[in-house]
Formats: structure tokens, C-alpha cells, sequence
């Protein structure tokens, strides 16, 4: 399916990416929903279980992009809204200064096969920035 206007600019996130850090190894994977929606799910495994962790929709809506996830655990498992505040060919900015945490969520594509995902904002005062580097494996 095409994808039409601001949300053409995310078609790199499609497919399957994992992070491995040193607690876990995470796996997104991105599909298009429809032409203007893009959806996400990302888990990992413990032991032979797979363990969800969120759900997302990246939507354009009036020409802006909307990305909004939902935590089974979290605001009482209703979706949160962030707003693009920037969207470029390899980088997208999603903002929500009233969210705890993140305020902010980028994903900037480094090459075909690598991203950086990143959560920051400020927690009990004090700015907090956490990194996903990822590789594309499908």
C-alpha cells in the first residue's frame, strides 16, 4: 500500500529492528496500517517467553504526524499523544511536554540498516536521555 504525505517520510522505519543492550535484547517491528498509519510493536524475550512491551501508531493527521503508544502498564493502558515537532528524510521528533516520561522520542536513521531511537526529558528535576541503537534485521 502507498504511502501518501508527511508519513512517506517514516517508510525507513519498516521492518524488523533490534537493540541489544546489556539487561535484554529488544525488538521493534514496523508495518503500514494504511497509507497514512504506520503501526509498531515492540517486545522481547525472557527465557522462551515473549514479553510485550508497547504498541504504536504513527498517523498523519492535517499534514502532522501524531506518534502514539500504548503501555499495557501505563496511563491506565490508554494511548499518549506526541506531536512531530521535526521531520526530516532521516530524522523524526515527537514531543509531548506534559507526558512524565519521555517528553520527547526521536528515531534518526544513520544508515539503511542502523537507527538510534531515543527517550528524553526531565525526571525529579534532572535531564534524562536513553539511547536504543539498532540494526535492522528483517
Amino acid at each position: 500500500m502507498p504511502l501518501h504525505g508527511e508519513i512517506k517520510k517514516a517508510k525507513w522505519l519498516i521492518g524488523e529492528w533490534k537493540c541489544v543492550t546489556t539487561k535484554r535484547v529488544l525488538h521493534e517491528v514496523w508495518w503500514v496500517k494504511n497509507d497514512s498509519c504506520l503501526a509498531e510493536r515492540s517486545y522481547f524475550l525472557k527465557n522462551a517467553d515473549t514479553v510485550q512491551l508497547e504498541t504504536v501508531n504513527l498517523e498523519e493527521h492535517q499534514g502532522k504526524l501524531f506518534y502514539i503508544p500504548t503501555l499495557k502498564d501505563e496511563n491506565n493502558g490508554k494511548p499518549v499523544l506526541f506531536k512531530q515537532t521535526s521531520a526530516t528524510q532521516n530524522q523524526l521528533v515527537f514531543e509531548n511536554l506534559e507526558h512524565d516520561f519521555p517528553q520527547k522520542i526521536t528515531y534518526t536513521r544513520i544508515t539503511a540498516d542502523s537507527l538510534l531511537a531515543e527517550t528524553s526529558g526531565i525526571v525529579n528535576g534532572q535531564f534524562r536521555n536513553v539511547q536504543f541503537p539498532m540494526k535492522k534485521i528483517k
